[in-house]
């Protein structure tokens, strides 16, 4: 199912429960916190302490966030700094933002909190239509504000939800067109990133593009960030 198509997934795509599998993982309240990656310790520990910021701050927001996701997943995002996807109801978080020194625990968590209220407005009925996506992402936004303003050290966090916020003025962010033309490039600086060499991230991009690799991955983006 593409992005912004109704509906629901029957179950999790394979190469989800294979990832899934073999992802180092543990559990806090109940929530799953996992990483794709080798490295998993500073991982946890950071998407943990963002969790445990929003207990302490906000903690109806936090019960909340329980009952509406199943799972906090830290990997490679191609266009995005975190999403949520449905078919399993997970927040995804790219490891590149998680494990950013720019990124503190405020701004950990108030991903975490935009994504969980992505899952609490589809498990309403309220799914991801292209014509819907600004104020989707605009009520998302709010809840990141309002969430940054009970922090004591929550200025970024606001600032940058703000910023986001801007976007919502008009469409254009938020079309499907958009977000393939991110996901291209994204998928080109994933593949830098895992150490490609630059014709061989352009021989990616070719394919992506020509193979219809695109039309995949968009089936799992439910917000760019």
């Amino acid at each position: 199912m593409k992005q912004g198509e109704t509906g629901r997934a029957d179950r999790p795509r394979l190469s989800d429960r294979i990832m899934l599998r073999f992802s180092r993982s543990r559990y806090l309240d109940g929530l799953w916190i996992g990483t794709w990656e080798t490295e998993a310790e500073p991982i946890l520990h950071r998407i943990e302490e963002a969790l445990l910021l929003i207990k302490r701050h906000d903690r109806i927001r936090y019960e909340r966030l329980l009952r509406d996701l199943q799972r906090v997943w830290v990997l490679l995002l191609p266009s995005s700094i975190a999403i949520f996807e449905y078919g399993i109801y997970t927040c995804e978080i790219d490891t590149r933002y998680c494990l950013a020194e720019t990124t503190t625990p405020e701004l950990l968590a108030a991903v975490i909190v935009h994504e969980a209220t992505h899952a609490r407005l589809w498990r309403r009925g309220i799914h991801y239509e292209e014509a819907q996506r600004p104020r989707i992402e605009e009520i998302c936004i709010r809840r990141e504000i309002a969430f940054a303003a009970k922090l004591p050290n929550g200025e970024a966090a606001r600032d940058k939800a703000e910023q986001t916020l801007a976007l919502c003025a008009t469409g254009e962010y938020w079309t499907s067109a958009a977000f393939r033309e991110r996901y291209i490039e994204g998928g080109v600086e994933v593949v830098r990133y895992m150490g490609a060499p630059d014709w061989l991230a352009q021989v990616f991009r070719w394919l992506m593009v020509k193979r219809g690799c695109i039309r995949r991955g968009l089936a799992r983006l439910k917000r760019a960030a």
